[in-house]
């Protein structure tokens, strides 16, 4: 019933990311990421790749800032993590 992004931590393109996830459902994140912009193509798996610059976005939208340990743990209880070997974005 939430959408929650971490703290951005590593760089891609120089641009540093943080993750975006849902502790509902992907649908619940899709229609999330979708108001920030995000096409489909760019889901993770289990997640979205959010640049730093559109945290703030994301916040007044509503979503959580928490740790990346938090994040995960959120992730993890609502049953929608999965390894990396099985994300294909």
């Amino acid at each position: 019933m939430a959408i929650y992004v971490d703290k951005p931590l590593w760089t891609f393109r120089g641009v540093r990311h943080a993750h975006m996830v849902s502790d509902q459902s992907y649908e619940e994140l899709h229609r999330f990421a979708g108001a920030l912009g995000f096409p489909l193509r760019a889901f993770q798996g289990d997640h979205y790749d959010i640049p730093e610059y559109l945290i703030d976005d994301a916040i007044a939208l509503g979503a959580i800032s928490v740790s990346p340990r938090e994040l995960l743990s959120r992730l993890k209880s609502a049953g929608l993590r999965l390894k990396p070997k099985h994300r294909d974005g």
